[in-house]
Formats: C-alpha cells, structure tokens, sequence
C-alpha cells in the first residue's frame, strides 16, 4: 500500500512511474471451482492478462497459501504453475508472510524459495511508530468521534513496548488506540438517565397516538400530539443541558491507555492517585497487621513495592526477588500470603509452589514445560503457563532449598532479564512479578539465643555472627551466580514470647470469623493466654503452629462439643475462656466472676 501510494503521488524512479499493484485473492479464485481443471485455468487466464500488461506487479497476502493451493489428485497447487512465469520474469510479483510460516511452508519448496527475494522486515523503532500513529489517527478520529492527544499517542506506543512483549509495534499500538478510543466513544453515548425517561415518556405517548387515530378518537390524539410536543422540547432542552449535540466528541488521554494497558495485561499502571499513595506509604502498617515482628522483611518488601508502582524500577527485572531464611513457624509463607492479600484483595493470587515436588533433575521441565518429543510437550509448564495468566502476581517457592539445582539455573534468567522461555519457545514476561524464596537453612543458628529465658523482638536482633553463620551455610548450597541476582536475603529471627501471645491473639479473632455466622464472639483472658503458650513450651523451635495445635485442642475441640450439645443457647453470645487453677472455663462476659462451665482440664 506505501508504494502504490508513492507511485500515485510520483515519488518514484521513473521505471516505477507507470506501474500498477494488484492484489490476488486466492480463496476467490478456488470458491466455486467444482471440477478438475477450472482453477487452473482460472489462475492461468489471471496470468496470461499479467503477462500481457507488462506494468502490473501482483501482490499476495499471506503468500504461503500459495503451496498446497487448489491441488487435488492429478492436478497442480498454484505455487506449480506460477513457478514458470516467475523463473522466466514473466510476472513481477510481491508476497507477504511471516518467518513462522515461511520457515514451515516454502522453506521446504526450495525451487519456490528460489524464485523469492526473501526481504526481512523489522518492526519500527519507538519514534518511527510515533509517526505512524500521527499519520493514520486522523482515521480513527473519524470512526470514534473522538480527540487523541499527544500524550495518549506517545504513550500508547511506549507502554505497548513496555508492557505487551508478545506482539510488535506499531500493531499493539494502534489496536491499544482503537481500543481506547471506542471505550471513549461508549462512555460519551451512555444517555443521563432524565434524558432515557424522557425519551421512554415520548414513545408511551406516540404509542397511544397512533391507537387513537386507529380508533377515530381524534380529540385524543390531538391532545397526545401536543404532549409528544412538549416532551420533545423538554428533550432538546435536557441535551443543550449535558453538552449532547451531534457535533461534541470525547478526549483520549493517557489514562485512558493506561486503562487499556491494565485490562489486557493485569498490571496496574494507572498514574497513583491520592487515595492509592496514601495506601503505599502505610504498606508496612497494613502488613504488620498480620505480622508480628519480621520487620525487616516487611520493610524490604514494601520498598520494592514503591520503587515499582513509582516507576523507578528497572523495567528489565522483576520488581524484586527475594530470598526469606528462618526457622519454621516465623511468617515466611505467611508474609507472602499476607502480601498477596493486600496488593490483589485476594490470596489467591498468590503463585505458590511447594519445591520439594522438583527434587528431580526430570522435574526441571515441569516449570516450563516438557520438550518437544516428550509426554505434555504441547501443555506448558506449571510456572510459566501460570504467570503468563496472572502477569502481575506473587510468585512464591516454598521451601527452595529442596529443589533440584538445575532449578536455581532455570531462575537465573527470571532474576537477571524479568523473562523465561517454556517449552514451546514462548518468552513468558516475570517483570510485573515478585518473587519470594523461602528456606530453613540455617535455622538452628536463628534459634539460639543469648542468655536465658525471653527477650522481648525489639530488643532481640539477629547478631551478626549468627548472621555470618547463616550466609556461610546458605553459599554453601547456592551458587555464587544465583545469589548476585537476588535483591535481598533476609533472615528471619525467631519469635518472643510476647510475638507469640500476639499471634494467639490474631488466631482468636480468625476464630470468631468463622464464628460470625452463629453469632457467638470468644474472647480469651490474658492468664489463659499464657497458660495455653505454657502448654506449647516444649515445642518453642517450631515456632507458631504448635500454637494453633493448643488453640484447637484447648479451645476450639471443647466449643464444638458445647455447640453440638446445645449448652450455649443464647444469642448472640459473648463468651470469656479463663483460668481457674489449672482448668480453662468458660462464661458468658456479663456473668458473674465465680460462674463458669469446664472447658479443659489436664
């Protein structure tokens, strides 16, 4: 189309100036052909008129239709009798496909290859797309009835670069402005309600118009007519109000891109409003509500937030990686969860996977998808297929220190480039991904503790020899390459015991979620808060789950039984768990202090 367009304008050599481009439509030339030897020789009657009008050039779309086109038993495919005219320069011909096809079509025809100038084209470069984008604008305009400013064009093409990495300039670029555009174009033809009455009054009244002239009730319809009058003005009186003339068009900015941008790709690139920033800035705060301690992981984890929805990421990485080391039951998991949660709404968006199901060197290909030749070549592998669903997502490797090491290889290039290749050749994006490591190694010299008994979380860090000890250990199972990507190792102490009577606290409440529905509120007394941390004692390594084994066994398993039984009948109910000597009770919080019900006794 750009040199027939050059040749009409006459910016060509002179040997072009009398030239004319046709295009071929080959399904038009095989429809309706019943019987051996009509396409044929409807495809030989096109080249003898090509043959004859020397300053014609034919032009086929999708040129590798051409093999295998109209052959049947016994006769020729278009790509055969073409080759003749072609060898000899009786036809000037210009086609058009893609490597892909290329490569699998006439690659494998070496004469037909022969008889092609293979031409790559590459796409245009970011500025070269600009123009492109201001030359054919104009069009859209038209169709949309809408503006496109500057910014929206600018950014349509540096945001499809950025954020749609499968597809190519400026094709991207000119579908995220169509798209914008008709979104615009909806918005500005949704009528105000006032105005959809109006016009809902205006049909009901030319209705029963027209039943009355059929009727001869004449000094009815005359009295309709004159209402549809005044309903009539009322309407061009409420559109002179909201601006609705045929004339008025609708403006496509830039956020009306970054709109289009997030829909298609999940990730939220809208300019941070007010209420948003305010909600980057208390990250650590929301965090810490699910949390206890940990604050360095959660510091390092809200900044790589910032840095990313502020745009000072580098946009070839992840937003972070990051690589969690502590004891078992201190929030590692939890942390990631509880990060899900807040930046989707949702743990389920967390991408979680349990490393020690890759403990084979076999089990590498299930990440990414098994080669070709193998069982479930054609399926994608477990990770990839599941970021390129949910591109800006958490992506969480439990337990990393279980895999196989040729899974740290495999993660070298997400760390370094934000991308990884699956099985089927496909380039899957991690640069809109967290991702968070998890391991015990070196837990044990995260156990010690200095001196005797609890120290309370501020207080307690962990020192730097233990730190040192940890980081020897942890370069002993990782390769020095693996480690220099990752943003940063983060060691988790272990928990107080005042962190563990406020994790109690939080798995209280979650109780009295799940309670919600019966309308029964628990509430625990301090003294049983620490006798039930006192029954987890000897199991103080493994962190907060033996908590919630106590909680079950002391709290939740006696409450069941009551509610089974019917002993706790009032609602809604507010009940107190406490200690009397070495027994837990229960009561209702207005009873008096001496009233109780048994609920656990050793």
């Amino acid at each position: 189309e750009g040199l027939e367009q050059r040749i009409a304008d006459g910016e060509v050599p002179s040997f072009l100036a009398d030239k004319r481009i046709l295009a071929l439509d080959l399904s038009l030339i095989v429809a309706g052909t019943k019987y051996r030897g009509q396409f044929e020789e409807r495809l030989k009657t096109i080249m003898k008129e090509l043959m004859e009008s020397q300053n014609s050039i034919i032009f086929i779309d999708e040129l590798h239709t051409l093999v295998g086109a109209g052959s049947a038993e016994g006769s020729l495919d278009a790509a055969n009798i073409l080759k003749p005219a072609l060898s000899r320069g009786e036809i000037q011909c210009i086609g058009a496909t893609t490597p892909g096809e290329y490569r699998k079509s006439i690659e494998k025809d070496r004469s037909l290859e022969r008889r092609f100038q293979a031409v790559k084209v590459p796409p245009p470069n970011e500025a070269d797309a600009v123009k492109i984008l201001f030359g054919i604008k104009d069009r859209y305009e038209k169709f949309h009835a809408v503006t496109y400013t500057d910014d929206a064009i600018n950014f349509s093409v540096s945001h499809s670069n950025r954020y749609i990495p499968d597809r190519f300039l400026p094709d991207k670029a000119i579908d995220l402005i169509d798209e914008a555009g008709a979104r615009v174009k909806l918005r500005q033809t949704s009528l105000p309600e006032e105005i959809t009455e109006v016009q809902k009054r205006i049909k009901f009244i030319v209705h029963r118009m027209e039943n009355a002239i059929a009727n001869h009730e004449f000094e009815k319809a005359r009295f309709y007519s004159d209402e549809e009058r005044k309903e009539r003005e009322n309407l061009r009186a409420l559109r002179e109000k909201y601006h609705l003339d045929e004339s008025s068009t609708g403006v496509v900015g830039r956020e009306d891109i970054e709109d289009v941008v997030s829909r298609w790709t999940g990730v939220p690139i809208m300019s941070i409003k007010e209420e948003e920033s305010a909600k980057l800035l208390r990250i650590e705060e929301e965090l810490h509500k699910r949390i206890i301690s940990q604050d360095k992981s959660i510091v390092a984890l809200a900044r790589a937030i910032r840095r990313s929805r502020a745009g000072l990421k580098s946009p070839n990485r992840p937003i972070g990686s990051f690589l969690f080391l502590g004891p078992t039951g201190v929030g590692k998991t939890e942390v990631a969860r509880t990060l899900a949660h807040f930046m989707f709404g949702s743990e389920k968006s967390l991408v979680r996977f349990d490393m020690s199901e890759f403990m084979e060197k076999h089990s590498v290909s299930k990440l990414i998808g098994s080669p070709p030749g193998y069982v479930g070549y054609e399926e994608g592998g477990q990770l990839t297929e599941r970021v390129k669903r949910a591109p800006y997502s958490v992506v969480l490797l439990d337990e990393i220190e279980k895999a196989h090491p040729d899974v740290f290889n495999i993660l070298l290039q997400v760390f370094e480039d934000g991308q990884l290749s699956d099985g089927l050749g496909n380039t899957v994006d991690f640069k809109n991904t967290i991702i968070i490591m998890t391991s015990n190694i070196g837990a044990r010299h995260l156990q010690r503790r200095e001196g005797l008994g609890f120290q309370s979380t501020k207080e307690e860090m962990v020192s730097e020899k233990i730190e040192d000890l940890v980081k020897n250990e942890v370069k002993r199972t990782f390769n020095p390459e693996f480690l220099n990507r990752l943003d940063e190792i983060i060691l988790f102490s272990a928990l107080s015991e005042q962190d563990l009577i406020q994790i109690l606290e939080l798995m209280v409440s979650q109780l009295n979620q799940n309670l919600a529905q019966r309308s029964i509120t628990v509430t625990v007394a301090d003294a049983a808060k620490r006798w039930i941390l006192n029954q987890t004692l000897t199991d103080r390594s493994y962190g907060a789950r033996p908590l919630r084994r106590a909680l079950q066994k002391y709290i939740e398993d006696p409450l069941s039984e009551a509610l089974i039984q019917g002993t706790i009948t009032t609602r809604p109910a507010f009940i107190e768990v406490f200690l009397d000597g070495d027994k837990l009770y229960y009561r209702p919080v207005d009873s008096e202090k001496n009233e109780g019900v048994l609920l656990y006794e050793n």
